[in-house]
């Protein structure tokens, strides 16, 4: 019997999951279960224990009894406390269970399934890879914030997401760009959640997610940058409770909020309405301002890479962006833009002959990442 490697990503109403082979090579089986939530929206235990049972049973009856040598999850805060990945222990989720409040959407169904393996599969294995790890890298003046210092030694700073789709971006760099485009380059996580990192020689210099995975760019129904007097504005003048800001900032914001009509991108480039036009402009405007404003840090910029789900399969967004920014003489090549990351198409160049920049389409694998992390430390030869 071979054993494989199952990865868990934890959602308030979702658990998915990939199982990955001995070697990490390949990727046998995947899928996601959906579960109800809570009336508070927060995460459902009993219905969360019932999911990872039902993919823990479905992996044994598939590959054999006893056959997973590490159940690899993703995390997607380690806080100070951890910039690699770590196997789990009793301290591991003490520590974790301290961090809820820098991410209290989305740790607690992650520490959740963790304890779950825990208490059904005690000698299972399990490593725990964080979304904020890949950011350790980041230059100190990055992660300030213009507040107050003790603030900051208390935690409040930029640590920045993602990590685990940029991670795996970087792997690719040397074999998928040009060499003149590997040192400096920005790269684009566009979908439901988007981030800009941008990478010296493949590590972390500066991302536009900061204390939460709300900052920086619009995104599918989070709102990204947003002048903090709103929030202010919005308890003190409109009566709002926390509660319900958190909802509007989160969850009614971003695409969804702007066009009144989806926050998936596929359906806004279907739509005939004006207010999914301009909400795709706004998103393409607040991408193209945001990644221009990371070149300073980089002292220049040799290539873009777009990944994430409209990252990967949107044209019509990725040459909206570099329209915007067509002042870095940036050219796109029509033929090659258009078939990227469609079907079975595996186009990554999309830049045209006398582009100032070298400009890229990656598919991102965080599974694979968190499989490959997870082998690395349960069998590290």
């Amino acid at each position: 019997m071979e054993q494989v490697y199952l990865t868990l990503n934890a959602g308030s109403s979702n658990l998915k999951y990939s199982v990955y082979d001995a070697q990490v090579r390949h990727k046998l089986t995947a899928g996601k279960l959906e579960f109800k939530v809570s009336p508070s929206d927060s995460p459902d235990e009993n219905a969360l224990s019932l999911a990872v049972d039902r993919v823990v049973a479905l992996v044994e009856n598939t590959f054999g009894g006893d056959c997973i040598a590490a159940v690899g999850h993703r995390v997607v805060h380690g806080g100070d406390f951890y910039s690699q990945p770590i196997l789990v222990d009793e301290e591991v989720l003490v520590r974790l269970k301290t961090l809820i409040p820098l991410a209290p959407l989305h740790l607690p169904a992650e520490i959740n399934a963790v304890e779950i393996i825990r208490q059904h599969y005690p000698d299972m294995a399990q490593v725990v890879c964080f979304d904020t790890a890949f950011h350790a890298t980041q230059m100190p003046l990055a992660q300030w914030f213009a507040l107050p210092r003790a603030l900051n030694e208390q935690g409040v700073k930029r640590y920045g997401f993602h990590g685990l789709s940029y991670q795996y971006i970087s792997t690719q760099l040397a074999c998928v760009l040009q060499p003149e485009h590997r040192a400096k380059v920005i790269v684009a996580h566009l979908g439901n959640g988007a981030s800009l990192c941008a990478m010296q020689d493949g590590k972390s210099v500066t991302t536009t997610m900061g204390f939460t995975a709300l900052d920086g760019l619009v995104m599918g129904t989070r709102c990204g940058e947003l002048d903090a007097g709103v929030v202010l504005h919005l308890c003190q003048q409109q009566g709002m409770s926390l509660n319900e800001v958190q909802q509007l900032l989160y969850k009614q914001s971003g695409l969804l909020g702007v066009s009144g009509v989806s926050s998936d991108m596929r359906e806004l480039e279907r739509s005939c309405k004006p207010e999914a036009l301009q909400a795709r402009q706004l998103f393409c405007l607040r991408a193209a301002q945001k990644l221009a404003g990371l070149i300073p840090a980089l002292n220049g910029l040799d290539a873009i890479v777009f990944c994430g789900g409209i990252g990967e399969h949107s044209a019509a967004t990725r040459t909206m962006i570099c329209d915007y920014l067509a002042w870095l003489g940036v050219k796109l090549d029509v033929h090659a833009n258009s078939v990227a990351g469609a079907g079975t198409q595996s186009i990554n160049r999309i830049h045209a002959e006398g582009s100032a920049l070298g400009v890229y389409v990656i598919a991102t694998n965080e599974e694979l990442m968190i499989a490959q992390q997870s082998a690395a430390l349960v069998s590290p030869h």
